[in-house]
């Protein structure tokens, strides 16, 4: 396995797609979602993309990348933007049953989908209207659909046993059905050259078919003990990969039906979904063992393992009062308690949440911690023991994304998916004020001023707001300079100060009266920042991250990092050229004008000291020596 296991889903991985630059990774989950990742590092690069109500059965990339396709059993088709996870285009509604595999055109133009409800359908992905009448001819539930290269034929497996080869435009049956398999056809996949296709069957075994004459030309390959889930073809068709439900991966020579190399093993659960990446050199493998890895396909290694700590990205982060804790919560549902200085887990996990957890924050006298989560409800717990003590309060109509204690620790503000800000009293749980409404879009993130007559919130619509706590009203034009969305938002001590993180992957501090930028935008983080908070002091900001990475930085620091001069024809030594708003590129640390500065190993790129940094949490932190740092001509006065 050379990269993976891929962690975030929260349940059963149904069906994986390589884009056709192999460089990302589709996977849909029974967790109802859909994730994109990144083949190198293994990172959630898009995602959770949220919409089905059901599991998320199959998912695949159209040709260019930029579009994830998805079938449900919620019966619908959705098209979502691969970058931004917005639906655009859907849900299609047609099919009266589960849809259990679906694939885009060549083209991307059209989708096919194929359904329990025993029909294939051809949608207009622009239009997400049906281009012909149902395809009808199974007998039973059709299991997997796919496209010929060329688009003009679908191929079809179902639980009849059968396969069947249709024309797009009529609707008819050109080809088949073939017999052969004496169980349910799991899998087909047509060759790069659509002169063949591979079948997978719950019968254990693997063949393939020539598709003018219907006759299997190959096979049946053996060797699976249990239900072959998934098959596909290399790119010159001399391959296939099988995943099945023994937990194996083989890859099959197309010609001889023999096993190019031996099982590749390593899931703990049935493999659920397999498919090559376009050079042929790899392989992804979706298992219900939560994870996604990717294979070489020559040695079958795996070289990369998962990250510790939390089990999923680190969603919200936040001091206590005395700067000696921090507070996380996380996808895996929990919340911990770290120490400042070691790093170390101190207190936790605490457990309760169906969800997972967006947003935690401490009182001001440490006791207690809040979190809100994704299962729509607020939680207060004990910090020592773990225990819930008050909770769950319930109100908002959807997920609840920031949570925050007022000053004296009496009231909790919250933020959620439904757009509305709500104050509740610990104590009784009673909503005392709210919901303000104002945004656009989803609050991700809201906090009380010191003396907790105002409120600050943050929100997909890239703005920032200041509320009256008393009357609801917005006291300031909203805050803009974020290029996408803003995640967290806290004030500083005095009330002057917000500070702001965003999916932009940068933090910046506000000035409360003016709405501008004071300070940043510090850069570090390679993923969305996803949480940031004031010491108490006011000197010191921590900043939590979708890379699984914590970083605090020096806020004075920041401010007075200037631009480098200009007009060296020598090197320049660090700080001046390594800033917290230094850009990486490719691993390359870039100076103000797009200049490589120096160049830093993939281990050591996401916990990465920037020089504001008092401390990093996270894989493999790395706090660089520039004392003698150079870059320019003179690089080679590092010998001296």
């Amino acid at each position: 396995m050379v990269s993976g296991p891929f962690r975030g889903h929260r349940h059963w991985v149904t069906s994986v797609a390589f884009s056709q630059d192999g460089k990302r990774v589709v996977s849909g989950s029974s967790d109802k979602t859909i994730r994109i990742w990144d083949v190198e590092i293994g990172d959630m690069v898009s995602g959770p993309f949220r919409g089905h109500d059901h599991w998320v059965m199959s998912v695949s990339f159209s040709q260019d990348g930029k579009r994830v396709v998805s079938g449900s059993y919620d019966h619908t088709i959705r098209v979502w933007d691969a970058g931004t996870g917005d639906i655009v285009s859907g849900p299609f509604r047609g099919h009266d049953h589960w849809v259990t595999s679906v694939s885009f055109s060549q083209d991307g133009k059209r989708v096919v989908s194929g359904s329990y409800d025993d029909t294939i359908r051809i949608w207009d992905v622009e239009t997400g209207g049906m281009v012909s009448d149902p395809f009808r001819g199974h007998d039973a539930s059709v299991r997997s659909v796919s496209f010929s290269q060329d688009g003009k034929r679908v191929v079809s497996g179902s639980n009849d046993k059968t396969i069947r080869i249709w024309d797009v435009e009529t609707g008819d049956v050109v080809s088949g059905p073939f017999r052969g398999h004496d169980d349910v056809v799991m899998s087909i996949s047509f060759a790069q050259d659509g002169k063949r296709v591979v079948s997978g069957s719950s019968d254990k075994t693997i063949r393939i078919w020539d598709v003018e004459t219907g006759d299997m030309v190959s096979g049946p390959f053996r060797g699976h003990d249990d239900w072959v889930n998934s098959v596909s073809f290399s790119q010159d068709g001399k391959r296939v990969v099988s995943g099945s439900n023994d937990k194996a991966i083989c890859i099959w020579d197309v010609e001889t039906g023999g096993m190019a190399s031996d099982p590749f093993r390593g899931h703990d659960d049935w493999v659920r979904s397999v498919s090559f990446s376009h050079d042929g050199k790899r392989i992804v493998s979706g298992s219900h063992d939560k994870t996604i890895c990717i294979w070489d396909v020559e040695t079958g290694d795996m070289v990369s393992g998962p990250f510790r700590g939390h089990d999923y990205a680190v969603t919200s982060v936040s001091f206590s009062q005395d700067g000696k804790r921090v507070v996380s919560g996380s996808n895996d549902k929990t919340v911990r308690i770290w120490d400042v200085e070691t790093g170390a887990t101190v207190s936790g996990p605490f457990r309760g949440h169906d969800d997972w957890v967006t947003s935690v924050s401490f009182s001001q006298d440490g006791k207690r911690v809040v979190s809100g989560s994704d299962d729509k409800t607020i939680r207060i717990w004990d910090v020592e023991t773990g225990d819930m003590v008050s909770g769950p309060f319930r109100g908002h109509n959807h997920s609840v994304r920031a949570v925050s204690f007022s000053h004296d620790g009496k009231r909790v503000v919250s933020g959620s998916e439904d757009k509305t800000i709500r104050i509740w009293d610990v104590e009784t749980g009673d909503i005392v004020a709210g919901p303000f409404r104002g945004h656009n879009d989803w609050v991700n993130s809201v906090s009380f001023s010191q003396d907790g007559k105002r409120v600050v919130s943050g929100s997909n619509d890239k703005t920032l707001r200041i509320w009256d706590v008393e009357t609801g009203d917005i006291v300031s034009d909203p805050f803009r300079d974020h290029a996408d969305s803003v995640t967290s938002v806290s004030f500083s001590q005095d009330g002057k100060r917000v500070v702001s993180g965003s999916h932009d992957k940068t933090i910046r501090i506000w000035d409360v009266e003016t709405g501008t930028t004071v300070s940043g935008p510090f850069r570090g983080h390679d993923d969305w920042v996803s949480s940031v908070s004031f010491s108490q002091d006011g000197k010191r900001v921590v900043s939590g991250s979708d890379n699984r990475t914590i970083r605090i930085w020096d806020v004075e620091m920041g401010d007075t990092v200037a631009d480098p001069s200009r007009g060296h024809d020598q090197g320049v030594k660090s700080p001046v050229a390594f800033r917290d708003n230094s850009n990486m590129q490719d691993g390359w640390i870039l100076g103000s004008h797009s200049e490589l500065l120096f160049w830093v190993p993939p281990m050591h790129r996401k916990a990465l000291w920037r020089p504001s940094n008092v401390c990093v949490i996270g894989p493999n932190p790395t706090k660089l020596d520039l004392d003698h740092f150079v870059h320019g001509s003179a690089w080679q006065s590092c010998r001296q």
